[in-house]
């Protein structure tokens, strides 16, 4: 296994003013060495984990970290700043800089090494060690473990008074639970200062659980019975909740783990002395509120709480869509009218109508997920697993009711809401341990039962009905309209929220495919498809205008646009926003009015280039898609053409500022891309 950090990765002399630029010299040195292969693609992960929580911490510290898909293989990079640099801690500049990069499916063996770094961090002498360093290879071997740092002298100890007896010679028990969003770096720094304080502190005796990335060693269930306090230090949601119900709990973020431990420990103590339990199935405890800021608004989680059902949607579109792809592709679109019971009962495996049916038939069964998926997830982003019974019920009745992708959507906001309220009623404590598993997924299933055969379904499936209509209606300049919002939507944000809207809305029609729902998932697809393969021509035809990276990352970009992996254009507008977004805005909305103007449809909802052979007019289809893909390329060399000039050699260039690089890739945390 590779070293985690050599000498080569360790600058003492940091002379960047910036967090931005702190990291972008010692990424720098990552990529120098291989370790990172894209440096402004994994520079905008780093931001866009430092737009979640600043990762300063008291002390001096700055330790910017992620995952990501651009790391070849773990990596810690060292800097050390004499004047300090303004990670955004209580106590101001940190003078020790750590980058830490974790490639996405980095292994337990480099997390538990990263962890220990973690640790480390909380040892005074440690941090003083390195503070004087003057050799970047004793301070790598010294970070890595090898070289343990020197024990401070002792000095006089004063005489041992004795201690007063305690009034119970039982200690106050602590449970505590820690876990970041990356799961690396503050999961393990908050455990190790809960556990140094619980061992400083008088009468107290304290556990921790770390739900960090290399996953997590449930503490022993005697453990937390015999406990009298839990402490909840943590910025994602905790996982397996309920086992810490009925005991006083003390709430909040990781970093108040890391520097306010001794204030935890007296809070939990002072809410056991007044008797304050908590029940832990309340709406607090949800995905979406334990995910995010507290201060969030119901606009912002209504976003989130859509997009965690979409995102858990989309597996099932990309399985059974191209799955009844290939089935059309092998054995035409017959294959359709090949009954069941006929692939049950005489599979013939030399017959291509046979494995048609079966890969047909596969996919259907996939797809038929697709409106229960949905609303089990929007449930389950409001009110936790409790929401997943009544949500899946909700989609279900949607799909029975011909309400399609639409009533799933409102039938997941409603199992969300009664589940929330249900679990804002006080219960007896005996009663808590079947709430979430008898009683709660029973009364909410009856109530949405009742909302969605007897009040809501009926009209949700008129205005289904009604929008299907609409689309089957649209022809001339309103379908034209029609293709450019899509497309516009299509290339905002590339792969983010609004992208997935977009996507979402045309990939219900298949459910019930009509001519008008096939134009717009044709247009939704071609439309996704220009941002990448615009870069990838704009790099090809002008690779002067782009970095030695950003040239790399064209020829990707060729195969993720062909494919329908509109992500693949992150990496460019992560550098450029200013330029690249708008540019793919005008050439999505080109493509999209083309398509609808060709009359283009497409049976699959996914696949790019390689379902041509399903697409209706796939000729001119691919002719709206090269306009579109043109129409970027010119408007993005035409901007970066007239750009300020860069500076002179030697200089390094400006770095994008975390919340512009965030605002145009938006590279949203557990938001999995369409394939």
């Amino acid at each position: 296994m590779t070293e985690m950090i050599t000498a080569d990765l360790v600058d003492l002399d940091l002379s960047a003013g910036t967090k931005e630029a702190a990291a972008r010299s010692l990424a720098e040195r990552m990529v120098a060495l291989g370790r990172v292969t894209d440096l402004d693609g994994f520079l905008a992960d780093v931001a866009a984990r430092e737009a979640q929580m600043p990762t300063g911490l008291d002390g001096g510290i700055g330790i910017p970290h992620c995952r990501s898909e651009h790391v070849t293989e773990p990596t810690l990079a060292f800097g050390r700043s004499a004047e300090g640099i303004d990670f955004g801690a209580p106590d101001g500049p940190a003078d020790l800089i750590f980058l830490i990069a974790a490639p996405a499916g980095a292994d337990d063996a480099h997390l538990t090494i990263l962890s220990s770094l973690a640790r480390q961090l909380m040892d005074e002498d440690f941090k003083a060690t390195l503070r004087a360093a003057t050799d970047a290879g004793a301070t790598a071997a010294l970070i890595r473990g090898d070289e343990p740092a020197p024990a401070p002298v002792p000095e006089p100890a004063a005489p041992e008074q004795p201690a007063e007896p305690d009034e119970s010679d039982a200690p106050f028990k602590i449970v505590a639970v820690t876990s970041c969003p990356t799961g690396i770096a503050h999961t393990y720094m908050a455990a190790e200062s809960l556990e140094n304080t619980g061992r400083d502190t008088d009468g107290v005796e304290l556990v921790v659980e770390t739900q960090g990335s290399s996953g997590f060693t449930r503490l022993d269930p005697a453990v937390i019975a015999a406990a009298d306090g839990v402490i909840f230090a943590h910025d994602v949601p905790v996982r397996e909740k309920e086992r810490f119900a009925g005991k006083p709990t003390v709430d909040v973020g990781v970093k108040a783990g890391i520097n306010r431990p001794a204030e935890l420990i007296t809070e939990v103590r002072e809410k056991a002395a007044r008797g304050e339990t908590t029940a832990h199935a309340d709406a607090s405890s949800t995905p979406v509120d334990n995910s995010g800021d507290s201060t969030d608004g119901y606009g912002t989680k209504l976003r989130k709480w859509l997009m965690s059902g979409v995102s858990y949607m989309v597996p099932f579109v990309a399985a059974g869509g191209l799955l009844i792809a290939l089935g059309f592709a092998i054995g035409g679109y017959e294959v359709a009218d090949v009954k069941v019971q006929t692939l049950l009962n005489s599979f013939d495996w030399g017959s291509t109508t046979s494995w048609a049916a079966l890969l047909f038939y596969t996919g259907q069964a996939a797809f038929a997920f697709l409106v229960p998926v949905l609303a089990g997830y929007i449930a389950y982003g409001m009110a936790d697993r409790p929401g997943l019974v009544p949500g899946f019920v909700a989609g279900s009745i949607a799909v029975t009711a011909n309400a399609g992708f639409l009533g799933g959507l409102i039938g997941g906001l409603i199992a969300g809401a009664v589940v929330m309220a249900i679990q804002k009623v006080n219960v007896p404590a005996v009663l808590r341990g079947i709430m979430p598993v008898v009683v709660i997924p029973l009364l909410s299933s009856i109530v949405v039962g009742f909302l969605m055969f007897v009040v809501i379904g009926k009209p949700i499936a008129s205005l289904q009905s009604a929008l299907t209509d609409w689309l089957n209606s649209l022809s001339g300049a309103n379908a034209i309209v029609l293709g450019v919002i899509l497309g516009l939507m299509m290339c905002f944000d590339l792969g983010g929220p609004l992208n997935k809207v977009a996507y979402a809305f045309a990939v219900g029609g298949l459910a019930n495919p009509t001519d008008g729902s096939l134009k717009v998932m044709a247009a939704v697809m071609a439309a996704g498809m220009v941002p990448p393969l615009a870069m990838a021509l704009a790099t090809t035809v002008r690779g002067k205008l782009f970095t030695k990276t950003e040239r790399e990352n064209g020829k990707a970009a060729w195969v993720l646009g062909a494919s329908f992996i509109t992500e693949g254009a992150i990496p460019f507008a992560a550098a450029d926003p200013l330029r690249v977004i708008p540019a793919s805005m005008v050439g999505g909305a080109v493509t999209g009015a083309l398509s609808m103007t060709f009359d283009a449809t497409l049976r699959a909802p996914h696949g790019g280039i390689f379902v041509v052979p399903l697409i209706g007019n796939a000729w001119l289809y691919l002719v709206a898609i090269a306009a579109g893909t043109c129409v970027t390329a010119a408007l993005t060399v035409l901007l970066k053409s007239v750009r300020k000039q860069p500076a002179a050699a030697g200089q390094p260039e400006a770095v994008q500022t975390p919340s512009r690089t965030v605002a145009a890739a938006e590279p949203e945390v557990a938001q999995p891309a369409k394939v």
